[in-house]
């Protein structure tokens, strides 16, 4: 199969990266820089001419809270730029795999949520991410939705390489513990992308949730790669309340994903986010030697 992959610099995108050596499949690998998914123009001439099986979008606006005064810009990217994927999808029949968020449902929810449950998002970057989802519905593509919350992985900036320096660097830190979620390793989401093309499984049209299995909250998450890292004698980690970090959006306090629609559809195991994070801390040191 042809597999276009945009985003493909970035956290998930370098994961499928590294999973598609070896494969049958061909890729082509794309960003910013080899093309404008906000042009509908270029999107659909890259499609068709690399007659495209499968489009994995990982691009996405991802700044939560810079997208509450820019949140025409994340518009842009979070759902017009999504919709001419799938207006590309469709016109050479590709399936469009597309990567959302736990941030598109609200903050009332105090069970695991299922892909069906109210959606009611609470700021600028949720509100683009549902419309995206919501223009993949309506364009009437061959998709596949993921929501997925917490990402983390060895490339780029993000919460655990961050919390790696300042627990290796700090003598206390106070971390936040009541905002409830699940960390995913961007390596596991890949692996079920893959899992995903590999089986062709591409004609399970819907939307799904895949996160690493287990709760936690962000207090607990940085405990545990405190502790992993072998940091325990160095920083001291104290938790606080939301308030105590004033921010432009509220965040969700409860977002776990429930995935036993994926799980059952799939037929896929998950492991639990703090293996995985395990795994990753193994992989960030084995980069640093």
């Amino acid at each position: 199969m042809n597999i276009l992959v945009t985003g493909a610099n970035g956290q998930l995108g370098n994961e499928v990266r590294t999973l598609s050596v070896g494969t049958p499949h061909s890729f082509a690998f794309t960003d910013v820089a080899e093309l404008d998914i906000t042009n509908r123009e270029s999107v659909i001439t890259t499609v068709k001419s690399f007659a495209a099986d499968v489009i994995i979008n990982c691009a996405a606006y991802t700044n939560v809270d810079k997208a509450e005064s820019d949140e025409a810009i994340a518009d842009i990217i979070n759902n017009k730029a999504v919709e001419n994927l799938a207006i590309a999808a469709k016109e050479v029949g590709a399936t469009l795999i597309h990567i959302s968020t736990d941030y598109v449902f609200g903050a009332k929810a105090n069970v695991p949520l299922n892909p069906d449950a109210p959606k009611d998002p609470l700021g600028a970057y949720g509100r683009t991410k549902l419309r995206g989802e919501e223009s993949i519905i309506a364009v009437g593509c061959k998709y596949i939705i993921i929501r997925t919350a917490w990402l983390y992985s060895p490339y780029g900036k993000n919460f655990v390489k961050t919390m790696l320096n300042l627990t290796s660097s700090k003598p206390e830190l106070k971390v936040v513990f009541d905002q409830v979620g699940s960390p995913t390793y961007a390596a596991d989401l890949a692996a079920f992308i893959m899992h995903i093309v590999n089986n062709n499984m591409l004609d399970k049209t819907g939307v799904y949730h895949y996160t690493n299995e287990g709760v936690a909250t962000w207090y607990d998450f940085t405990m545990a790669i405190r502790d992993i890292a072998g940091n325990t004698s160095i920083c001291d980690v104290q938790p606080c309340h939301s308030d105590e970090f004033p921010s432009p959006v509220k965040r969700p306090s409860f977002s776990v994903l429930d995935k036993t629609l994926t799980k059952t559809t799939f037929g896929i195991n998950i492991p639990h986010w703090y293996d995985a994070l395990k795994r990753c801390i193994t992989t960030i040191n084995n980069q640093q030697k």
